[in-house]
């Protein structure tokens, strides 16, 4: 397979690679035998649970503010605690029905630290006894880390909750986009934060920082001021964009700028001497290239799994997606009148658990799609049919998945000719 990507509207026959992936198991998508052609949807083993809806930040590029969809603006700032209640119940009760062994259950925004210390005790108490003792559950919580101080720390550490962190790399890397309303940057405090949960007292709470690529920044630079944050992982996320509202373009204008960009930090991780942290993205290329399970919904043919509740207690669907028009991640449903299994046949979650069917023509005959998936799903939105696209990031994902398997392959070969015996009689 070479490196240079094919058209979105077409593929270069004679680059029809077969690439091995994780097959689909009757457990996560199956067809039913009574309606050919039916997806029968995965249970939902991840809840983003929105407990508080505002946010200490005015990040430029939130997809939760500065995006198309602004219900927000109609929400309670903070989830009631009878809400927390309702919604505890409702994941046991679809636990229960699926058989799950494991739920996670990620806290987030706005800034869920706004919701306050009790509240936050509420939700982690309340949603660990209704699941017991037969659903572990994996305690998260997303954070810009501003409000990050010991009584908090303490309280993660007391509930088994990992938290992560927003970050986009050094001081000036940050502050470009991630300041306050008034203008003034974050990262100072956000990096007295970090450093407060990398240390060796709270590192069991440490889940890794999430970074958003800006092109504007130097890659190699940025990951590397990362790691003085000592984090588990890191997160690399592509600004959100799709065709009718495309991602922030580079400096020249090259058609695969985010592809370099994120080879650069590949290539800087995948050549340092020891592993110095993991990276989601990147590990996840590598396992569906060694026909492993992809890690990110950003990536693979695995069926989406997550499932959002709203401070008000309405179930929504993946909250990236009011990137691409107003409404476009409701469901119509609420925990108060409904079981999270009646999200389960909303025809845009079936739409995103279809796997290859759901692709655009294009993106079924690309010789790496069981790799790329289509990309993220908000990435594919057009107004006029809607996420029947491939990604708006086609170009860069073709061109890094392509990267990363030369790289693969190259570093496959050294190893094996390391091992391989000397040259002369037995």
């Amino acid at each position: 397979m070479t490196t240079d990507r094919p058209s979105p509207r077409s593929t270069r026959a004679s680059e029809r690679v077969r690439l091995p992936i994780a097959r689909l198991t009757e457990s996560h998508q199956h067809r039913d035998r009574n309606a050919p052609g039916a997806v029968v949807a995965a249970p939902f083993r991840q809840v983003l649970l929105k407990i508080h809806s505002r946010c200490n930040l005015a990040c430029s590029y939130c997809y939760v503010y500065n995006h198309a969809d602004q219900s927000w603006r109609g929400r309670p700032r903070a989830m009631p605690a009878e809400t927390v209640d309702t919604v505890a119940s409702r994941i046991a009760e679809h636990a229960r029905t699926h058989r799950l062994p494991s739920v996670r259950v990620i806290m987030h925004g706005g800034e869920p630290l706004l919701a306050g210390a009790p509240l936050i005790e509420h939700a982690a108490t309340a949603i660990r006894t209704a699941l017991a003792p037969h659903t572990t559950v994996d305690l998260r919580l997303t954070t810009n880390g501003i409000m990050l101080n010991e009584d908090f720390l303490a309280l993660f550490r007391r509930h088994g909750i990992r938290v992560g962190v927003s970050v986009d790399g050094g001081e000036a890397a940050h502050d470009r986009e991630r300041r306050y309303a008034n203008g003034q940057g974050s990262y100072r405090q956000v990096s007295r934060g970090l450093l407060m949960l990398a240390d060796d007292r709270h590192r069991e709470s440490y889940a890794g920082v999430l970074c958003t690529v800006d092109l504007r920044n130097d890659p190699v630079e940025v990951y590397e001021s990362l790691l003085h944050f000592r984090p588990p992982e890191i997160d690399l996320l592509l600004p959100h964009g799709n065709w009718n509202s495309p991602p922030p373009s580079g400096v020249d204008d090259a058609e695969t700028a985010y592809a370099e960009w994120l080879i650069a930090v590949f290539d800087r991780w995948f050549d340092a001497p020891r592993r110095e942290t993991r990276i989601r993205f990147f590990e996840s290329i590598i396992r569906l290239l060694l026909g492993g399970r992809s890690r990110t919904e950003a990536i693979g043919l695995s069926p989406i799994d997550l499932i959002t509740v709203e401070t008000d207690g309405t179930i929504e669907q993946s909250d990236t997606l009011k990137t691409a028009a107003d409404g476009m991640a409701a469901t119509g449903l609420d925990v108060w009148r409904h079981p999270f299994d009646a999200a389960l046949s909303h025809p845009g979650l079936l739409a995103r658990q279809s796997g290859l069917d759901g692709l655009a023509d294009e993106c079924r005959r690309c010789p790496i799609v069981e790799v790329c998936g289509g990309g993220l799903y908000a990435h594919r939105f057009r107004p006029e049919n809607g996420f029947a696209n491939p990604s708006v990031y086609c170009p860069d994902l073709y061109r890094l998945i392509g990267h990363v398997r030369q790289r693969l392959r190259a570093g496959l070969h050294e190893l094996g000719r390391r091992q391989a015996p000397p040259d002369g009689p037995a």
